[in-house]
């Protein structure tokens, strides 16, 4: 499992906690692996979400680190959504 995954989970559950986030993501990190989202925390996995994010392990680390917004990652093409796009605009907010 990648340390990259492990840390980003963890760095999750800080920004997720008391933020209300009800739904079910999946944050895809190409040739890495998956992030779960949901109302109980953040986790390495890969299951069936709402809504799944997609980039490469650089532009999720810039988000998480908070050097890039997630809404602009989207409209440069650095981040890909599939899903419920209200649903990744509330996550977008629990992350900036």
């Amino acid at each position: 499992m990648s340390e990259f995954l492990e840390q980003a989970a963890t760095e999750l559950n800080g920004k997720l906690a008391g933020s209300g986030f009800d739904g079910t993501a999946k944050f895809v990190v190409n040739d890495t692996g998956a992030i779960m989202l949901d109302s109980s925390g953040a986790r390495v996995g890969d299951e069936e979400a709402d809504v799944t994010l997609s980039a490469d392990a650089d532009t999720f680390r810039a988000i998480f680190e908070g050097d890039m917004n997630p809404t602009s990652a989207f409209m440069t093409g650095k981040l890909s959504v599939d899903g419920d796009m209200g649903l990744a605009m509330k996550l977008a907010s629990v992350l900036a």
